[in-house]
């Protein structure tokens, strides 16, 4: 089969070998970008970053499989692949080891942001010692808004730092605020609650046409001065002009950033002159995340090859 990856062969942890390393008898070719000109010739598209719409699904004569990997499938119009007959699957981030890589990048950005990333890269450049003074996180209120697979994570994983946790679910999050320990679940129309109580905002739900830009001047008026923001799922969820005003203003008191209005994102940004702390969309690329995902993936070729139905497909 021919599979096509549509990033550069080194992007996301150095996945393009990996995976042609596990399957060695299928001929697979990297794009070099996040894009691709055209599907004709191909069975199996890893869209990576990708837009995948009418346009792109019209180019294609063969194709079988659109296969993510990873869980993001914002960009791929799922409706209209399967009219097609293409399945289209992801990595769900539990089972891969993506979540808890995910989750440990949004503790360093948490703690990071605390203990001023700044301001102690100048005093080591100054020669000073025993300043800046950081905060802890022990006893501070995390509000995670999302509580799937990452959102859960970050949860198990905070509970040792001693913080307060509150969380935003779509469905049940009773529930949730059970299962998880939260001192306090509620739905997306409770959001004010949440923001109005957390120290750290974390962002860890899927992209959607229903929140796009969710956190944008309405939200950032609701969050504490003194508050970060955490996002860890899709640029798209948070407004890029608010964001910016937010912390020109310092109604918030920073943001942590592994994922941007436009990727790969423009390091002169003006957003960048504040306190922002960012990673290039590495959360989920780690030794144990790319590991995961691999298997999946490869298994899923593997089921295509013999006739069989792949796993976790989009509905």
């Amino acid at each position: 089969m021919n599979i096509l990856f549509a990033a550069d062969e080194n992007a996301w942890g150095g996945f393009f070998g990996l995976i042609k390393a596990e399957l060695p008898q299928h001929h697979f070719e990297a794009s070099g970008h996040f894009g691709f000109e055209s599907l004709r010739g191909f069975d199996v598209l890893i869209p990576t970053m990708s837009r995948v719409g009418r346009d792109q699904l019209a180019t294609a004569d063969r194709l079988r499989l659109i296969q993510q990997c990873g869980a993001g499938l914002e960009g791929v119009d799922h409706q209209h692949a399967r009219e097609l007959n293409i399945a289209v699957a992801n990595v769900p981030t539990e089972i891969s080891g993506n979540a808890d890589s995910v989750a440990e990048l949004g503790i360093y950005l948490m703690i990071g942001l605390s203990r001023d990333f700044r301001k102690m890269s100048l005093s080591l450049a100054r020669r000073k010692a025993g300043t800046p003074k950081g905060r802890s996180l022990s006893g501070k209120t995390v509000g995670l808004i999302g509580l799937g697979g990452i959102g859960r994570a970050m949860a198990r994983k905070l509970k040792a730092f001693d913080v307060r946790l509150i969380g935003i679910k779509c469905h049940d999050p009773q529930k949730a605020k059970e299962e998880l320990g939260l001192e306090w679940a509620g739905t997306p129309a409770e959001m004010d609650i949440l923001l109005r109580q957390s120290d750290y905002v974390v962002l860890c739900l899927p992209l959607t046409a229903e929140n796009q830009n969710i956190i944008g001047r309405q939200a950032f008026g609701a969050m504490k001065q003194n508050a970060f923001l955490i996002n860890l799922s899709r640029g798209g969820l948070v407004n890029r002009d608010a964001l910016e005003e937010a912390l020109a203003s310092e109604k918030i008191a920073g943001a942590g950033l592994d994922v941007f209005w436009e990727e790969p994102v423009n390091p002169d940004d003006t957003v960048f002159q504040y306190n922002v702390l960012a990673t290039p969309h590495i959360a989920g690329s780690t030794d144990v995340s790319i590991s995961g995902i691999v298997k999946v993936v490869s298994e899923n070729i593997r089921r295509l090859d013999r006739g069989q139905e792949p796993l976790y497909q989009k509905k």
